[in-house]
């Protein structure tokens, strides 16, 4: 999988295997990283879907480090850190960047949104004088809102375009039209040449046209098609028959 355009900000990683030092320990044992030699990157949308335990968001993580961003989230100038908990993997990635460098860029994952909030407002209150940075995510402070409000309007008010903008696992914030209405802005942004790299678990938001799907099974990583992933086809296959496979769960 190759995609070479000049507004390429991320093209490949590829793991040092020759420096791991052992792929007996986390987060070496993970599926995604044992057999991980390269991953080329779409230039407008690439998902990283798969189970859980298969390693894709912690995959996504180091990516997300390695490209500058902080391990718990937001734009490239937060530093905070609440507790040192990512994985050292960023060290034994190789990040190859485009040509051009994005002008804006953010790390959005749910498991942490809180604490970007959080650092937010102890930036508005240290230093003051300049405009809140609150105002480039809504204006209204994101812990006085609910978790889906606060987590769309960062998503809806901070992402600005000709960005790279990497989301773990943003349905966990989101209502299904919520989700529909991410795919719109997706697109939008896309079009103001940004681009995304997305773990997510939903068939909703993984379905922007064209888009790269990787796929992370305990056999290792491979591109496929939304209709060939196990989350579309578990959900396809529920809806159609919910009867029988509610009846085999709940009386078995």
């Amino acid at each position: 999988m190759e995609h070479f355009i000049e507004s390429d900000y991320l093209r490949r990683i590829s793991l040092k295997r020759e420096h791991i030092p052992s792929f007996n320990r986390f987060p070496f044992n993970l599926p995604s990283i044992q057999t991980l030699d390269k991953l080329s990157f779409h230039p407008n949308v690439t998902y990283f879907v798969g189970d859980n335990g298969m390693g894709k968001s912690t995959l996504l993580e180091a990516i997300a480090v390695a490209a500058g961003f902080n391990p718990e989230g937001g734009s490239f100038n937060f530093n905070f850190s609440t507790y040192d908990s990512h994985s050292e993997l960023d060290n034994y990635i190789r990040l190859v960047k485009g040509v051009i460098k994005p002008s804006d860029g953010f790390f959005l994952r749910a498991e942490t949104f809180y604490n970007v909030a959080s650092n937010i407002e102890e930036m508005d209150r240290e230093f003051g004088g300049g405009p809140p940075v609150i105002d480039s995510f809504g204006g209204v402070s994101l812990h006085q809102q609910s978790h889906g409000e606060s987590f769309w309007a960062t998503f809806m008010n901070r992402f600005r375009g000709n960005g790279l903008y990497i989301m773990d696992e943003p349905e966990a914030a989101l209502s299904p039209l919520r989700q529909l209405s991410m795919l719109a802005r997706i697109h939008e942004l896309v079009q103001q040449n940004s681009q995304f790299i997305i773990a997510t678990h939903s068939p909703i938001i993984m379905s922007y046209p064209n888009a790269a799907i990787i796929e992370f099974t305990e056999d290792g990583a491979k591109e496929t098609s939304l209709e060939e992933t196990g989350h579309y086809q578990m959900m396809k296959q529920f809806f159609e028959d919910r009867e029988r496979i509610l009846h085999h769960l709940l009386n078995d």
